[in-house]
């Protein structure tokens, strides 16, 4: 039967001639390959956490306008428990396929070339707009100090995209340890803030916002009633967005097989208790009216009417700490999204061409230069979030889908890890995703309908043009056509 899976597979037609002068399949790879070996488990810990991180520090905070303390703290729950599930799954269907692809190659599997285009995408839509939104609120941190005697952002956010692209074009190792050393000053941060915090806590400030009277549901708790709860769910995101992107390190991972569900777990379990310590703080200590609309909330938080304190300044300066390793991070994400579907096909193929030192460097380049854009064009961090909001949970709705699908229709598959509760776990994370996704045309529907807009074009470009020219030895591609040859045999 091996035998003839694999006569199936080498009858699959080669790549396109590429453009590069006519290279062989082997030279089309040798170009577009990535420093295996260079994370281990706690670079791809540290990887998780400062993805997210900056939520902690603003962002979350927007949520307390939506849906008041109560909202928020229940959109909180159910997202946390929607990432939860589908970190669960994901560690699974990352020691199947440990490759750069992450959940578009888990689609590609489970859904074919047109689910693994639609969660690609999608996931390129959160990894392109979240750091436009984090150098926004990096622009306001900056502010907040009084720094460089700026009075225009936009020279803070290109500064932070052409400092922090050029370690990423240096190399993937320095770049992890990099990102692992700011991490640690950012979580010591929130927990000094949390220390400082709680000295100031009451409780009557946790629902000081007015209630709604014309919301329904609407209490001292639910401030702008039970639809709150639902509008609250993107920014209960922001606590744990972009921890789903660690797969995207697979390839560039030690043992990936063992490192990868180890590093997501005990992420998801920092995340989670980052998120509480921090809601219950900032809001407790000078009220949810206070921090709801703020740039800087931890700040405010601390500071009150009373301006800057010690503490408070300490606080401002690791916010910006926290910024920068989720900001860093998610770049480095966006890259290895952009290079998995670009060398597969899907998108351009130039754009997964690799340097000396193994990074993608139009990967990073383009993708920066479009969020300082955009990020330079708008100033509306919130905005921003709320269409990488739009691309996660549609990228969520379909890993989730493929774990459902594969352990379905592939049982035997080996899986060196296997999600608790199995496609129960993945069917919460499903459920939930979609929910989210509709909690985005809540919030701003002008944002959520442009997201949907970019996303159809680039479904334009797939139907009528990549889809023709797929690159079939991708480590993507050649996984699946394993499956379909399997398939095909087993029906013979």
């Amino acid at each position: 039967m091996a035998d003839d899976i694999e006569a199936r597979l080498t009858a699959v037609p080669a790549p396109p001639t590429s453009p590069e002068g006519g290279a062989t399949s082997a030279d089309y790879l040798e170009r577009r390959t990535l420093r295996r070996g260079s994370a281990g488990w706690l670079l791809l810990t540290g990887l998780g956490v400062a993805y997210v991180v900056s939520g902690d520090f603003s962002g979350w905070n927007v949520g307390l306008d939506k849906g008041g303390f109560g909202g928020l703290a229940i959109a909180t729950v159910l997202m946390g428990t929607m990432y939860a599930c589908l970190v669960f799954s994901l560690a699974e269907l990352s020691t199947i396929l440990p490759t750069a692809g992450g959940g578009y190659g888990f689609a590609r599997r489970a859904l074919g070339p047109w689910g693994g285009f639609l969660t690609g995408t999608a996931i390129l839509i959160e990894y392109i707009l979240a750091p436009a939104a984090i150098v926004i609120f990096i622009g306001d941190y900056v502010e907040s100090l009084g720094l460089f005697g700026l009075t225009s952002s936009w020279p803070v956010y290109l500064g932070c995209f052409v400092v922090f692209i050029g370690v990423h074009l240096w190399g993937v190792g320095e770049a992890l340890r990099f990102s692992l050393v700011v991490t640690a000053v950012a979580v010591a941060a929130l927990l000094i803030f949390a220390v400082g915090a709680f000295t100031e806590f009451s409780a009557d400030g946790l629902n000081d916002i007015p209630a709604d009277a014309s919301a329904f549901g609407s209490n001292s708790w639910l401030p702008l009633g039970v639809l709150g709860i639902w509008a609250a769910f993107p920014f209960g995101m922001w606590f744990f967005l972009g921890v789903e992107g660690v797969p995207l390190a697979a390839e560039e991972a030690k043992d990936p097989v063992r490192s990868m569900p180890k590093a997501l777990s005990i992420s998801m379990g920092i995340l989670a208790l980052l998120a509480l310590i921090t809601f219950f703080a900032a809001t407790g200590a000078q009220g949810a009216d206070a921090v709801k609309s703020a740039g800087n909330p931890l700040v405010v938080a601390l500071e009150g009417d009373g301006g800057p304190t010690a503490l408070s300044r300490f606080v401002n300066y690791a916010g910006l700490a926290g910024l920068v390793a989720s900001f860093f991070s998610l770049i480095y994400a966006g890259s290895r999204q952009l290079f998995a579907l670009s060398r597969a096909g899907y998108l351009p193929r130039f754009l997964s061409l690799t340097s000396k030192r193994k990074a993608p460097y139009l990967g990073l380049v383009i993708p920066g230069a479009i969020g300082f854009a955009l990020a330079a064009a708008t100033g509306d961090g919130a905005r921003m979030l709320n269409m990488a909001v739009f691309g996660a949970t549609i990228s969520y709705a379909l890993m989730a889908l493929s774990h459902m699908v594969l352990r379905r229709r592939e049982p035997e598959l080996e899986r060196p890890y296997r999600t608790p509760g199995g496609i129960l776990t993945s069917s919460v994370a499903f459920v939930l995703a979609l929910s989210a996704l509709v909690a985005t045309f809540l919030v701003d529907k002008d944002a959520a309908f442009i997201a949907l807009a970019v996303y159809a074009v680039a479904l334009a470009y797939f139907a009528l043009y990549s889809r023709h020219h797929l690159v079939a030895s991708a480590p993507e591609e050649e996984f699946a056509a394993l499956a379909e040859a399997e398939a095909e045999l087993a029906r013979d």
